[in-house]
């Protein structure tokens, strides 16, 4: 697997045996596949790389495309070199025309898809050979389900979607059946904090899914988008499409109503956070649903306070998470050996698949 990088990871040790990453994702027979990552300079792209290997290997026919920009040779927040897109040949990639330009592998082009952004017309083409690639993709969620619905008709078996900074929408599970978190030293604080930040995230990203009743009962709120509020009867006492931002003043302009749900579609920041518990004062048993774990602007702290305090939150669709990719290098220093951060982070992190994909074989 090749990297822009000279000394990253250098101190790894190659290991025996098939990759439990790319294993529990075959297992689960997912069709797309984010790969997000906790912070620039995680890992995620040299996840997606090895990915990318182990579908040639396996014989699987992957698409791949992005959410924003990713694979230029310099950090663009940073200016730091980074790791390249590697696609394989016969990868299908989805990505701005002027991305191509710089393209070190040669390309054939596909089709278009009338999808348009800064850097020209989202274009479908496959790759002629190993090499590095700047992929940029559609930002856009329903721009996103067209792209993978072209890639898979065009014969991608898998499609993985890659992220980008602050972009985390790209995790919707109406976008990806399956969610790789990539995280590592570069989030700064000892080994503890990475791991205690990275919980945290995953708690987040994990919130359970609503039960049939409820989800049938805010189904209109999440197909019109808005907010939507009920009482104890399921009667609808306030459905609009306004914008999470504003959503505040208008939940605390019902706290006399009788209220036991609450839908919203959008973004849940600090301020309407504040909102909903102010109600959950007076509401006890109050149930949020959202749309998913990538819709939370707050802490885990925060959810876990509502909980104890007999709030529910819920996911109008839950998130499938396939794991967690680890890398123990920071370009800002403080970077860990790598099997010791492997062996503490499966112990922190027991309920998830967790490695270190550098620590497998491209053979293995």
């Amino acid at each position: 697997m090749q990297t822009a990088f000279a000394v990253p990871h250098q101190h790894h040790t190659p290991v025996a045996g098939a990759c439990p990453l790319w294993q529990g994702l075959r297992t689960r027979g997912v069709r797309t596949v984010a790969v997000m990552g906790m912070s620039k300079n995680t890992g995620k792209t040299v996840c997606l790389n090895h990915l990318l290997i182990q579908a040639q290997q396996d014989q699987v026919a992957v698409g791949l495309t992005s959410i924003g920009r990713d694979g230029e040779e310099r950090d663009e927040v940073f200016a730091i070199p980074k790791p390249q897109v590697q696609v394989t040949p016969g990868c299908l990639v989805a990505t701005a025309r002027d991305t191509l330009l710089r393209a070190k592998v040669r390309t054939r082009q596909i089709g278009g898809t009338g999808i348009h952004s800064p850097m020209g017309e989202i274009l479908l083409v496959k790759a002629l050979e190993a090499g590095a690639m700047e992929v940029a993709g559609p930002s856009r969620s329903h721009d996103q389900h067209r792209v993978i619905a072209l890639l898979q008709q065009c014969g991608a078996e898998l499609v993985l979607l890659d992220g980008a900074l602050g972009r985390s929408q790209h995790a919707s599970p109406a976008i990806a059946d399956g969610v790789i978190l990539a995280t590592g030293a570069a989030l700064g604080g000892g080994m503890g904090d990475v791991l205690r930040k990275t919980r945290d995230r995953l708690a987040i990203l994990g919130i359970a899914p609503a039960p049939a009743d409820v989800a049938e009962l805010v189904q209109a709120t999440f197909a019109q988008g808005g907010v939507g509020v009920w009482n104890r009867h399921g009667q609808c006492l306030f459905s609009k499409p306004i914008a999470s931002l504003n959503a505040g003043s208008a939940l605390l302009a019902l706290q006399a109503a009788n209220i036991a749900v609450i839908a919203v579609s959008g973004a849940v920041g600090q301020m309407l956070w504040r909102a909903v518990q102010t109600l959950l004062d007076q509401h006890p048993g109050l149930i949020l649903v959202v749309a998913d774990g990538t819709k939370l602007f707050i802490d885990a702290a925060d959810v876990t306070a509502f909980e104890r305090r007999g709030g529910r939150l819920l996911a109008m669709r839950g998130i499938g998470l396939l794991g967690v990719t680890l890398n123990p290098f920071s370009p800002f220093g403080g970077s860990f050996e790598a099997g010791a951060f492997l062996h503490e982070a499966r112990a922190a992190l027991c309920e998830h698949i967790v490695t270190d994909v550098m620590l497998f074989q491209e053979g293995s």
